[in-house]
């Protein structure tokens, strides 16, 4: 006798429901199981997955909050406006500058690390505009150099001579300002790279700078007794020693006083055996030292500067008895252990002996050209950061820049 089809059908729907909601529920129990066991940690996922890309972007963050953190060397300091003049007919590094009148005459300097300038340009304020260029001596140094004018003859003292990290001389030039005619003068007892230089009592001065290895510091102090672009004597004299020696530093004669300002101890070296004398980093030490020498002819250690700084052996002029000083080097990253640039102005007001931050500049920069014209702080060449987040040196420059100087009484 045959089955009724309608029960089998029926049965089998049931058994196939009763296996699908035992799967179903073995399912659901696994996800519950699994989701419980992640929920331990937050619903996180392993640690095998997030040392991806998460921790990638964390190592970046984590750098990019270093790199900004490196720019606590920035000091507060007032917004100038700034106004964009025309710029030098070349870039210059570690060049020099003396200004006579309203002429600026600007000297030598690396072009990049691999060429060097054997000329001199001049700015006249009057105008804005650079012109009269002529040749330096041959054998002259050109870059590093100490320097520094009676109003009529340039005093040009050592240096280095050639590119990249090459050696320095002991030779000594003068130049006529009224003729621009060079002359030899009474050769420096040892060479040095950028010696502090000034004219003090008749006397020209050299102190400190780096010694021959253009990394051990100098400490001695020479002089001779000048006139009108002539040495008064055969032979450099020994004076009292510098406190502290080093090169890039600014030093300046005020109400017959002289003061030794800023500076650093050691600087690149030769790399030993290269047949270009290729550049070779050393740590150097920067400070902020302040020196003064007055008619006891002994040092006397002065209020400190804002924070150290270097590579300013140019970039200051004296305005109304007050040093005002653009830009240089300060200490380097702490990290990095890059070369960190300075991005403000400092006055040191000689009345009441005192340092203040009085500018912003239009980005960091060093070795900066200084000239001072009918209220006016300009300044020329140098090498810039590489933006506002990264104060290290990345660009030589031949741009100028000028703005109203406004000091603190």
């Amino acid at each position: 006798m045959a089955r009724p089809t309608g029960k089998q059908n029926c049965g089998r729907v049931v058994l196939v429901s009763c296996l699908a909601l035992l799967a179903a529920g073995l399912v659901a129990d696994f996800l519950w199981a699994s989701s419980h066991r992640f929920s331990s940690v937050g619903m996180s996922l392993p640690s095998s997955v997030t040392t991806g890309k998460d921790t990638e972007k964390k190592k970046k963050d984590k750098v990019r909050e270093r790199k900004l953190s490196a720019t606590f060397q920035d000091l507060a300091a007032p917004e100038l406006k700034w106004e964009k003049m025309t710029a030098a007919p070349v870039p210059r590094l570690d060049g020099a500058a003396i200004q006579i009148r309203n002429f600026l005459y600007v000297f030598a300097g690396y072009g990049t690390i691999d060429i060097v300038h054997s000329h001199v340009d001049i700015y006249n304020f009057v105008d804005n505009t650079w012109g009269g260029r002529f040749d330096m001596p041959k054998e002259m140094a050109h870059s590093h150099l100490g320097m520094v004018t009676d109003g009529r003859y340039i005093y040009i003292v050592t240096g280095q001579y050639g590119p990249q990290c090459r050696g320095p001389t002991a030779k000594t030039f003068v130049l006529d300002t009224d003729t621009n005619s060079w002359s030899d003068f009474v050769p420096f007892p040892v060479p040095r790279y950028a010696p502090a230089t000034q004219l003090w009592r008749g006397r020209l001065h050299v102190m400190g700078g780096s010694k021959e290895n253009r990394h051990t510091p100098g400490l001695e102090h020479w002089s001779i007794a000048v006139k009108d672009g002539k040495a008064m004597e055969k032979e450099w004299r020994s004076e009292i020693p510098i406190p502290r020696g080093g090169p890039h530093r600014a030093c300046v004669v005020v109400d017959d006083r002289l003061f030794v300002i800023g500076g650093q101890e050691g600087d690149f070296m030769a790399k030993p055996g290269s047949p270009i004398f290729k550049c070779s980093r050393r740590m150097e030490v920067v400070f902020s030292d302040v020196y003064m020498l007055d008619e006891e002819m002994k040092w006397k250690v002065m209020p400190s500067m804002p924070k150290p700084d270097s590579h300013i052996e140019f970039a200051w002029k004296v305005v109304n008895n007050s040093i005002v000083i653009v830009g240089g080097t300060t200490e380097k990253h702490p990290e990095t252990k890059k070369m960190v640039l300075v991005g403000e102005i400092f006055q040191f007001n000689l009345n009441t002996m005192k340092w203040y931050v009085i500018g912003k500049l239009p980005y960091r920069v060093k070795t900066t050209l200084v000239g001072y014209w009918e209220g006016q702080l300009y300044f020329t060449s140098g090498q810039r950061d590489k933006g506002p987040d990264d104060p290290a040196p990345r660009k030589v420059m031949a741009e100028m820049w000028r703005t109203k100087l406004i000091l603190n009484p």
